[in-house]
């Protein structure tokens, strides 16, 4: 199967990618690499003659275009995304460009694609999406497929918008596509503005380890590497039209999440005082959500999946990965953005 990748050097997509070519797939890896690329990612394929890479912008139709024509792709995965909430808060319109006006391009380059193939039986679209688009949750309940949108931030709000136009697709045109929505993803790779990296890299360089407000926002975490799986397996058998929520069965308070690392890396990096001490809580962000958290019920009664690892595990692996590749994380530390508070000029 050749996959046609969109953001394939972020971090779930180079872990897609990776995942991908490991099991004897071909990919074409779409990515602008903006300030999050980084080819780095897929550096352990990049070699493999199963992987080709085209820098390519999604705002670009024509490009798109180009790049189906050249191809030939059998499926699409589509993950590239504006993602960060606190960059949305700040300057929204990136994120209006590229997850609206960019998912636009791909559906409609997809559509002229798949109609001159004569509309293969076999091609599929599978957007990638996140649980943010259905708002805050209170102490109790969980997201489904069916839960009503509701997005809270200028990222959810654009990728709700995405969502919708995917589904408008396939109604009205026929389009073959899967959509999943995930909760927050942490492992490696993981690019050093959201939370898991910002709290290993302060706590490695001696610096404040924020926190927002008390802590207290809930989250459930995916680990990256089960992800992809998941989303492979969405690719290859999920139903047509339908969506599929993917979670990693792991709700964590933040200050707990933060609490858990400084302990592994109290572990792993012991030194004089305990990482805990640096931890500072800041002012919250605006619209902070309250609770996210995944009811994956029908990706695992219709398809098989669970995740693999506790959030435990996937942690200890993700601060491992840190300690010992230092040198991917230290080529980042001059980019846009990375140890700096973003979302606070409102």
């Amino acid at each position: 199967m050749k996959i046609l990748v969109t953001g394939g050097a972020g971090f779930i997509g180079s872990a897609v990618v990776r995942l991908a070519i490991s099991r004897g797939h071909q990919v074409v890896n779409v990515d602008a690499l903006t300030y999050a690329g980084c080819l780095a990612n897929v550096g352990p394929v990049s070699d493999s003659p199963l992987y080709a890479f085209e820098q390519v912008d999604i705002r670009d139709r024509l490009a798109l275009d180009r790049v189906f024509a050249e191809h030939n792709p059998d499926v699409v995965m589509h993950l590239a995304a504006e993602s960060h909430v606190d960059r949305s808060i700040d300057g929204p319109g990136d994120f209006v460009e590229t997850n609206i006006t960019g998912t636009y391009n791909m559906l409609e380059a997809a559509r002229s694609y798949w109609v001159s193939k004569g509309k293969p039986d076999t091609f599929r679209f599978h957007h990638i999406s996140t649980d943010e688009v259905f708002g805050s949750l209170g102490a109790q309940g969980l997201f489904t497929e069916e839960t009503a949108y509701d997005p809270r931030s200028p990222y959810s709000a654009s990728k709700a918008a995405s969502d919708h136009l995917v589904r408008a697709w396939h109604e009205t045109y026929g389009l073959p596509v899967v959509l999943s929505n995930c909760s927050n993803n942490y492992g490696p790779y993981h690019f050093p503005e959201k939370l898991v990296p910002v709290v290993i890299l302060n706590a490695l360089a001696g610096k404040d380890i924020p926190v927002y407000g008390e802590g207290l926002n809930v989250r459930d975490w995916l680990y990256v590497e089960d992800h992809a799986d998941a989303l492979l397996l969405v690719l290859e058998k999920g139903a047509l039209g339908r969506s599929y929520n993917i979670g990693g069965e792991n709700e964590a308070r933040n200050i707990d999440l933060v609490r858990t690392i400084c302990e592994i890396l109290d572990r792993k990096q012991p030194k004089d005082t305990g990482y805990a001490e640096q931890i500072t809580f800041v002012q919250d962000r605006a619209g902070h959500d309250l609770r996210y958290a995944i009811d994956p019920t029908r990706i695992r009664n219709e398809l098989g999946w669970r995740p693999s690892v506790t959030l435990e595990q996937g942690l200890e692996r993700t601060v491992t990965w840190y300690l010992e590749n230092r040198e991917w994380w230290q080529a980042l530390q001059s980019r846009d953005g990375v140890g700096e508070r973003l979302g606070v000029k409102t």
